[in-house]
């Protein structure tokens, strides 16, 4: 081997182990750093417990959004809630697959995670949204790029998500704790939540005496109108029935019902 060949493979060797010294760098920019993510929400539990409020859970739909958008951020440059184009936090969250009644979000861009918890501490808006005693759940990501931290923090009122038949299950249980029967047949129920009033088709001898639909994401307590009516003790039965709620978005959670009383 001559001496230039040497060289050149010297130069070789040299050149791989750069690349190879680089690569752990270049796989952290621009990653997603859960370690980092989980250290926020300790220091945010940290802060709610201090004020005397419970702890966040982990929403991983909620983080799932927070990734997404985070990215956008690392991408895009000035931090924001919303680019051009973008849908915003409920939408984003919802298409996720998150169920919640409430959404709050929090942005930052700093060089240490302790510094976007300073930040967040500091600014009286993003403070209240971690401290929110309204808010139980909560989905963070941070991105590394370009030198600094990107966070995004969303924090939310988790809804559980029932079916149609566990809606009516669960209202059905209130009112039988009221001692009014509830009927086994939804169907009269649920036409009536369809509509915006009156019942399809009803024979005369059926017609209910009262009849009331409302939206709600609370499914553990009655309304106050309805509960009025039952206590009342002019009703025997009522049926019980749930459809698609009207939401303007649909990203919120929210159940529809009728409760009809005989």
């Amino acid at each position: 081997m001559t001496s230039l060949d040497k060289r050149l493979s010297l130069l070789f060797v040299a050149f791989w182990l750069l690349i190879a010294m680089s690569l752990p760098l270049l796989a952290q920019e621009g990653r997603e750093i859960q370690p980092e993510a989980e250290q926020l929400m300790r220091l945010a539990n940290q802060a709610r417990a201090a004020a005397g409020v419970p702890p966040l859970q982990w929403d991983r739909s909620l983080a799932e959004a927070a990734r997404k958008h985070t990215l956008r951020m690392a991408s895009e440059g000035p931090i924001a809630h919303q680019y051009p184009g973008e849908l915003n936090v409920s939408e984003r969250a919802g298409l996720t697959g998150a169920h919640f009644d409430l959404i709050e979000e929090n942005v930052a861009v700093a060089h240490t995670i302790e510094a976007i918890q300073d930040g967040w501490m500091q600014s009286k808006p993003h403070r209240e949204n971690m401290l929110s005693p309204e808010v139980d759940s909560v989905g963070i990501a941070v991105v590394a790029s370009r030198g600094v931290l990107y966070a995004t923090a969303d924090f939310s009122r988790n809804v559980q998500a029932l079916t149609q038949e566990q809606v009516e299950s669960r209202f059905s249980e209130l009112i039988q704790r009221t001692g009014v029967k509830v009927l086994a047949d939804h169907r009269a129920a649920r036409a009536a939540c369809i509509m915006d009033k009156g019942l399809p088709g009803s024979d005369s001898l059926s017609q209910p005496a009262f009849i009331m639909r409302w939206e709600s994401s609370d499914v553990t307590h009655l309304p106050k109108q309805l509960a009025d009516h039952l206590a009342s003790h002019q009703f025997q039965e009522a049926a019980v029935g749930s459809c698609d709620a009207r939401g303007d978005d649909g990203t919120f959670t929210s159940y529809r019902l009728a409760v009809l009383l005989y």
